[in-house]
């Protein structure tokens, strides 16, 4: 079986991730090519799109959201993700049970004893008229029939688990300050999200992993389970198996892929990025070492945001005073400073509408 060393990887995630070339896809699809984006900070997409895609508006991604082209849900590992309707409605089916799990794994004593098909059928009592809700509104609703748990553990069981529930604009639109507020799934998309299949199989659980490999392989098993949070998918990769091609990589660990998406050559130069806060395209697998080193792995977990340098995290960057500043991880050559600092400031213009380019890269 072909090994795959790191930088083969790197490079094939680059290449996935649409972080080796900026591509000219249209943001919908490119939304939909990488299974969402992770945004539980409103504004992070933004900047995650604009280090993919060439001549990205941001009033695009914007009108999409008010469009209802894409939309804000709780999703894969139970974070907040944007992500196209079309896949709202075929996933969230999928992700139900490991919805309720992960909050019960927060609140399971606070919820002991709380009948969670009554809890649903009374939340979705409380949205039948349409009105957005913020967690708490809704909790306080339902919270004279479960007085113990406290507001808290009630609404994010009813949120984040029990009712699929979008996160209406303006939060999430270019620029807005707003705060959360939900309503249904069906009541802003006029659908019903697609029911589980009834004969035994797994359409939605081998489409996600179709999905997964497309923008993240070749991948193991183990890094599916990171990036999704499901643990019932391997009746999904046995059953798709066929379809696939295996590799292994320096540890030993199996890798499996699509046979026709893009493994490019080791060798092929990668250009500086800078990466919002979650960016999948660390995220997105249980062993990161193909683009961070373990010693930095714990960033993307804290939120930091990251610069790739040579396709690896090399900086972390903030803004403060009309300034990107740039904070290396380990020591720059003068190629790798000045091409950060002429990124950096392609950045600074695209946060500012060209109004400043400064930028500040530490010693």
């Amino acid at each position: 079986m072909t090994v795959l060393d790191t930088r083969a990887l790197n490079r094939a995630t680059l290449a996935r991730q649409l972080l080796l070339d900026r591509a000219d896809l249209p943001v919908l699809e490119a939304v939909e090519h990488l299974c969402g984006l992770q945004a539980q900070e409103p504004q992070e997409p933004f900047v995650g799109l604009w280090s993919r895609l060439r001549a990205f508006d941001p009033a695009v991604l914007s009108d999409l959201l008010v469009r209802r082209s894409v939309v804000r849900t709780h999703l894969m590992r139970r974070t907040v993700h944007l992500v196209t309707a079309e896949d709202v409605l075929s996933w969230r089916a999928r992700h139900n049970a490991m919805l309720r799990q992960r909050v019960l794994g927060t609140y399971r004593s606070q919820l002991a004893g709380v009948d969670l098909d009554e809890l649903a059928a009374a939340g979705l009592e409380v949205m039948a008229d349409d009105q957005p809700r913020s967690m708490s509104e809704l909790a306080r609703a339902v919270a004279d029939r479960w007085p113990e748990p406290g507001p808290r553990p009630l609404g994010e069981m009813l949120v984040a688990a029990l009712i699929p529930m979008v996160q209406l604009p303006p939060r999430g639109l270019w620029r807005a300050k707003a705060g959360v507020r939900n309503v249904p799934i069906s009541s802003w998309l006029g659908r019903d999200i697609h029911p589980p299949a009834t004969d035994g199989s797994d359409p939605a659980g081998q489409a996600l992993v179709r999905r997964y490999l497309a923008a993240f392989g070749p991948a193991a098993t183990a890094d599916l389970r990171a990036w999704s949070g499901l643990a019932g998918l391997p009746a999904a990769v046995s059953a798709i198996r066929g379809e696939l091609i295996s590799f292994r990589d320096e540890k030993g660990r199996e890798l499996l892929d699509l046979p026709d998406a893009p493994r490019p050559d080791p060798g092929t130069p990668a250009p500086i990025r800078f990466l919002p806060a979650f960016d999948n395209a660390l995220l997105g697998y249980h062993d990161r070492s193909r683009i961070v080193d373990d010693a930095h792995r714990g960033l993307s977990v804290a939120g930091e945001r990251v610069v790739l340098v040579d396709g690896r995290v090399a900086a972390t960057w903030t803004v403060k005073d009309d300034t990107v500043h740039v904070t290396p991880l380990r020591p720059f050559s003068r190629a790798d400073r000045d091409a950060v600092a002429e990124q950096g400031q392609a950045l600074a213009a695209f946060l500012s509408d060209g109004d400043y380019h400064r930028v500040q890269i530490a010693a």
